[in-house]
């Protein structure tokens, strides 16, 4: 057998020269069209960056990063998917609150349905929101996720309680897509609300804020007064008047004070991205039961500031019983009121006598 006989046929060499010399002759065709569509993207591009001061560059993102902190998306080796590994009897869900948004949250029951939960699914956690058990959405503060080991202290505080709890990543934290703005976050927590009074029957729904989540929680329970659906209750753990005010007095920010050059620039830069989560102003227009929760050595966000807000709410509400404020002694700081033997017995407390 001739050698040739085995070699694998194949189209002329002439054939294989001449298809890549109509692909060089199309590509050659194309490039005029091709560099002006890039060179309209660069103009673009150009003029976008030139159109504002370095400033307006700078300062919106650096105030975003400070504000959220959700770059910061520790516990970092934790499977937000599997939050068995984390707390007992909870599953995790996604929800997405408008297109190209996904929230994650995790949805604890309360402990005495523990051996009730096992080895279930979603629909059967979605079915346990109708057993009569309150139901709170948590809403955390800023940095971290749905796992920091503090939140995670706290719901299951509140699970033993006897409450189901919704711990609500918002956008741009843990695994939940998006980019986080006061708009969004609101729209967020209103979603998830509206999601969870509409598959719990007769029980209870509670919005809870921590820190920046007061913040959000007051303006989605203002959303949904505006909508003639009053949340619950609401809960304000360690709350601020406004976010310009907790800002400023921010450790971290507070060299800001003796520049007044930076003052403006900050200033400029939150009422560009239109940050306010006034607390200050929203409860002016609630009605549903409000608690706050406060610590005496609080230093990231001052007691007198959970104490003004009171002060506006009961100065605001016709009926002054649906608003109370507990302080809790030093030793529990900004973030661990959840270690107090008082907070539940609190919170039970004053929801009883609400939804009584």
């Amino acid at each position: 057998m001739d050698a040739r006989d085995c070699e694998a046929p194949g189209p002329p060499a002439y054939d294989s020269v001449a298809a890549w010399w109509d692909m060089v002759l199309r590509n050659l065709h194309l490039m005029p069209h091709s560099c002006s569509m890039l060179g309209r993207k660069i103009a673009a591009l150009y003029h976008s960056f030139t159109s504002k001061s370095l400033k307006d560059h700078i300062f919106p993102p650096l105030v975003d990063m400070l504000i959220y902190l959700n770059f910061f998306n520790a516990p970092f080796l934790v499977d937000l998917k599997k939050p068995e590994l984390k707390i007992a009897h909870t599953v995790n869900f996604y929800l997405s609150p408008e297109p190209g948004v996904l929230l994650g949250i995790w949805h604890t029951v309360p402990s005495n349905r523990a051996e009730d939960a096992k080895g279930k699914d979603r629909c059967w956690y979605e079915e346990a929101l109708q057993d009569g058990n309150p139901i709170i959405v948590y809403l955390h503060g800023n940095s971290q996720n749905r796992a920091a080991s503090h939140r995670l202290h706290m719901v299951k505080v509140l699970s033993d309680g006897g409450f189901h709890v919704l711990s609500v990543d918002y956008r741009g934290f843990g695994d939940s897509t998006g980019k986080p703005t006061e708009e969004g976050l609101t729209m967020d927590a209103t979603y998830v609300y509206e999601w969870t009074k509409a598959r719990s029957g007769n029980t209870p729904v509670c919005l809870w804020g921590h820190s920046l989540g007061t913040g959000v929680a007051t303006n989605a329970a203002r959303v949904l007064e505006e909508k003639g659906h009053p949340v619950g209750a609401i809960i304000l753990e360690a709350p601020f008047t406004n976010m310009w005010f907790v800002t400023i007095n921010y450790p971290l920010l507070k060299i800001c004070q003796k520049l007044p050059r930076c003052l403006c620039l900050l200033k400029d830069a939150m009422a560009k991205d239109r940050i306010v989560f006034p607390n200050d102003e929203n409860v002016k227009f609630l009605s549903s039961p409000l608690l706050i929760l406060h610590g005496e050595d609080d230093r990231t966000v001052p007691l007198e500031c959970g104490r003004k807000v009171y002060e506006l709410a009961r100065a605001a509400y016709r009926n002054k019983e649906r608003v109370a404020m507990a302080t809790f002694p030093p030793g529990f700081h900004h973030n661990f009121l959840c270690k107090s033997p008082m907070l539940i017995h609190t919170v039970r407390d004053f929801l009883s006598k609400q939804w009584a």
